[in-house]
This record gives structure tokens, sequence and C-alpha cells, in this order.
């Protein structure tokens, strides 16, 4: 009899349980507490309670924990400086949406070699993240497969759901039941209804396929998330972070009964893919922040150690010690100069 079934598995691995990896690098009380506290602080920023400016910055994606580390050493010292007019949140991306084929994350491959040893990759990606809460710094990831979060979403102050995937009715659902306060960007065109269609759906419960925390299929069914957002991001259409756009984008919100709370991201389309433009549209936004616009609650940027990108794959012993391997991002020193500055004028 002809196979039918898995004719193109070349293999199927047990991974642990989510249960079993949390048992392995439990979060302590302390870092629970700091956790929930984190996203309180980022709720009252969306809801309007708090007045501070929120900042989602950091790596496009950690791919050296060492080097992710040092700057979330520096980030937290700057955090510490900032604090009364900003609440800064570390971008930690381990998992990276690609077009076609290319480096898909740490989660995914943890030895950038294409072994694909995704438990070692779940392993990483949690410890990571405890070491960045121990310095007291909220943590911001993108959620790409709807079953990581079983794994490390309870050690996660705020999240994305991208461009790609705001349309995707599966991460609706997957938002609908996150534990933490979450942003969709703008479609990849540009376009805001499907970020406004994606907020309108994971804010109501919904029944779904996903994992148990014992790893086995299971119904699952949300009370809603409502504590979502949008964030312009721009597209193809070009930027969107102008007056004239979170002119638009408010009203729009306030037309389908959502509350006007606008996040904007200085990197991708905004500055299209040039992180040398980068700085100058974040001080736009920090501008119509600062002359009132209080539907503006926060900003994103791409930063690291080392501005730019490298080119990737290539041998990891000639990789540059903390410059990116996917986006190209801001680096260490005008990361500094420009949340200094932005606290100053906020």
């Amino acid at each position: 009899m002809n196979s039918v079934s898995d004719i193109h598995v070349s293999s199927n691995l047990a991974l642990p349980s989510p249960i079993e990896l949390l048992a392995q690098l439990p979060a302590s009380e302390t870092t629970a507490n700091f956790v929930a506290s984190s996203r309180q602080e980022i709720r009252e920023i969306i809801f309007g309670n708090d007045p501070r400016f929120l900042v989602i910055a950091g790596p496009c994606s950690i791919h050296d924990t060492a080097a992710g580390l040092e700057y979330a050493e520096r980030f937290a010292k700057l955090a510490e400086q900032v604090k009364d007019e900003m609440l800064l949140v570390m971008r930690v991306y381990f998992e990276k949406p690609r077009t076609t084929v290319g480096w898909k994350g740490l989660i995914m491959d943890p030895h950038l070699d294409g072994t694909n040893n995704i438990e070692e990759g779940l392993q990483v990606a949690r410890q990571f993240l405890l070491d960045v809460l121990a310095l007291d710094i909220p943590t911001a990831t993108e959620l790409l497969d709807p079953i990581t979060p079983q794994y490390i979403a309870d050690l996660i102050c705020w999240s994305a759901i991208g461009a790609r995937t705001t349309e995707s009715q599966t991460h609706r659902q997957m938002a609908s039941g996150l534990s933490m306060p979450l942003g969709f960007k703008n479609g990849t065109l540009g376009n805001l209804e499907p970020a406004i269609n994606a907020i309108k759906a994971a804010t109501h419960p919904q029944t779904f396929l996903g994992v148990g925390m014992d790893g086995r299929a299971s119904a699952v069914t949300t009370t809603g998330n409502p504590d979502c957002h949008i964030i312009l991001r721009g597209g193809d259409s070009g930027p969107n972070h102008d007056e004239k756009s979170v002119a638009t984008t408010r009203d729009l919100l306030v037309k389908h009964g959502l509350k006007p709370a606008i996040m904007i991201d200085a990197s991708h389309g905004n500055c299209r893919k040039d992180e040398k433009l980068m700085p100058a549209v974040f001080e736009e936004i920090v501008r119509q922040r600062a002359a009132g616009d209080t539907s503006i609650i926060g900003a994103m940027l791409e930063s690291n150690l080392v501005g730019g990108a490298q080119k990737f794959p290539q041998p990891l012993d000639q990789l540059v010690w903390g410059q990116s391997i996917t986006d190209a991002c801001m680096d260490w020193e005008t990361t500094e100069k420009l949340l200094l500055a932005a606290a100053r004028q906020l």
C-alpha cells in the first residue's frame, strides 16, 4: 500500500513539554512579581494613566546571548537615568519571520549553523530572559510560532505581532489568550485595516486548537486580551510616522470604538530600513508627543552595541561582537544620546 502520510517529513523529534522546561528553568517569585508589575506599568501607559513614554528598544534579534547581556547591562543603567520620563523595555527577539528562507532565530537555530536544535533553543531563550529580568529590565518580543508562548510567555512583559502575521487568524486567536499587553503592526503595504481588525478579534473571546502545558493538543478558550494597541511601522507605501498619518490612525481607532493608543516603530518602513535615518524618525515621534499628542504612547527602535548589520551566514568566529545579523541597528552611542535627549524634551 502506498504511504499517504509524512511523505515530506524527514524527522519528528519530541520536545520537552512546556511544564518540564518551566520546572527546569523556573521563574523566582521576585521575577514573577517584576513581570507582573512591568506589565501593569505598560498597561497604565497604554490607557493614559501613566504619563511616561514607552520605548521598546534593543537588537533586531538576539543571536549571541553574551553580547545581548552586555547590551542589557548598559540598557539597565540608561533606563534608570530616564525612568521619570520614559519606561524602557528591551527587545528580546528570538523568532524572525522570513519572506523566503534564512536564519529563523535563536529558538529555531541556536547554533547558527542549520542544525536547528529547537530544544536547546528554547532553553537558551528562557535562560536569557531570566538573565535580563534579573537586571530589572522589562522584556519585549515578537511571538511568531503559536506554540512558543507556552515555553516563554511567563517571562515576557510586552509582545508584538508583526506585519506579516497581523492578518493571521492563528495569531489573532493566540493574542486573545496572552497575558501581556500586545501591539499589532500595520500590514506590509502600510494599510491600517489589518491591525484594526486584529485588535478587535484579539480583544474578544476565542476558541482554537493549541498546546497545553503538558504538551498535549488541546482546545483553548480565551477571555480576550483587553490590552492591545496598534503599531505604525510604515510599509511599501512609505513611512507613516508623520502627523497626518497619526491623525488618520487616531480617527480610525476612535471610529471603530478602540482606544486611540498608537505606538510608532522608528525602524522598518518608517526609516526605509536605513538605520542612519532612524534617529531623525524617532526625534519626530518625540516632537509630536512633546507637542501634546498623547495618543502617541511610545516608540520602537532597533539598537545594538555596534551599528549596522553584518552578512550572514559566515564563519561564526568572524562575526563582529554586538552587531546584528538580521536588520541593521543603531549603535549604542547613538541610542544613548537619542534617549537622553528625548527624556529632556519630554
